[in-house]
């Protein structure tokens, strides 16, 4: 369940935006301007009005799918990569999308116009609609769509980090939900798994936290996915695991091998990132950002993740500024 925006996340909610939660440690203070405009179901409303059925089954159950985008100069990063995850995760929970992916894009752009925002984080969640029934799901349902939007600073070569400072990570008692109880590439509205972990922090200076598998292994952050440099070697946690699918992740794999700079996908326990002598996290919005400590053990960024985070920047600038207009002055 990786890839949640923690500074950034205006999902409509039982409180208005004035009433934003407190900034999580490390986080630049990101709190949703009152005057931003969301989309639900089509229509554009007032941040502070929008709002969804009490018996809408993704407040009721969490029986919802999502993705959380970054914009960067306009441009909706990795669009397909996140709407084929957003497919995949409604195929698992055998929700059917009330629309395609140019309509739901559509709705996106729309948003973005009605704020004058060209740097930002979009949610994009998809429920299974209002339902009275019960538990089991309907067999007719009539989904419901919501996109909400916070504004971010410009990312690429000459962007601006959404995190002030490198993440601590404490390994959490809770353990990520196996596969077989709830798929790990379906990125649902059920974060119950992350939140326990994160509660697990605020008896510590950790900022994040490290969850294991049911066997121990390192599976990802709590909203991120891990990466820690060993035996000069670059790893990550395999997807064979449950670890969620990241878009960023990904994002980077492929980076890295244009690069042909190999990474090893494995299985790990704690004292493999304890050791490390690097470690970082990826996630959508917080792009690629260093670990100072793991369990009060001091890792630390370094030359691989600078090479990382560099190469990231770069795609960005090419992918999504690389068309900005020059000052008349050229300068």
């Amino acid at each position: 369940m990786a890839e949640e925006p923690e500074p950034t996340d205006g999902s409509p909610s039982t409180h208005t935006p004035e009433e934003s939660d407190q900034t999580p440690p490390g986080e630049v203070d990101q709190t949703t301007p009152p005057d931003l405009v969301y989309h639900v179901d089509g229509e554009s409303v007032p941040a502070s009005e929008a709002t969804v059925n009490v018996h809408d089954r993704g407040f009721a159950y969490g029986d919802a799918v999502f993705e959380t985008i970054r914009v960067y100069g306009g441009t909706p990063f990795r669009w397909d990569a996140h709407c084929d995850r957003l497919e995949d995760s409604a195929e698992a929970l055998s929700l059917p999308l009330p629309c395609d992916r140019t309509e739901l894009r559509a709705r996106v752009v729309e948003t973005l116009a009605a704020n004058d925002l060209r740097e930002a984080a979009v949610k994009l969640s998809v429920t299974r609609g209002v339902d009275t029934r019960g538990l089991t799901p309907p067999t007719d349902p009539d989904p419901t769509v919501v996109i909400t939007v916070s504004p971010l600073p410009r990312g690429g070569t000459d962007g601006e980090r959404v995190w002030d400072e490198p993440a601590r990570l404490q390994t959490a008692m809770t353990r990520r939900v196996p596969d077989r109880a709830l798929p790990s590439a379906a990125k649902t509205h059920n974060y119950l798994n992350p939140i326990l972990a994160r509660l697990e922090t605020t008896v510590s200076d950790a900022t994040e936290a490290l969850v294991l598998d049911t066997d121990g292994n390192v599976a990802e952050a709590a909203t991120a996915n891990l990466w820690f440099v060993a035996d000069d070697a670059l790893r990550t946690p395999s997807l064979d695991g449950p670890v969620l699918p990241g878009i960023t992740r990904e994002t980077v794999l492929d980076a890295l091998a244009d690069e042909e700079i190999p990474v090893e996908e494995g299985t790990y326990d704690p004292d493999d990132v304890r050791d490390a002598d690097e470690a970082f996290l990826t996630s959508s919005i917080r792009e690629v950002k260093p670990v100072a400590t793991v369990d009060g053990v001091a890792v630390g960024g370094g030359p691989v993740t600078k090479l990382v985070s560099t190469l990231y920047d770069a795609l960005v600038e090419r992918s999504c500024y690389a068309d900005e207009e020059l000052p008349a002055d050229g300068e």
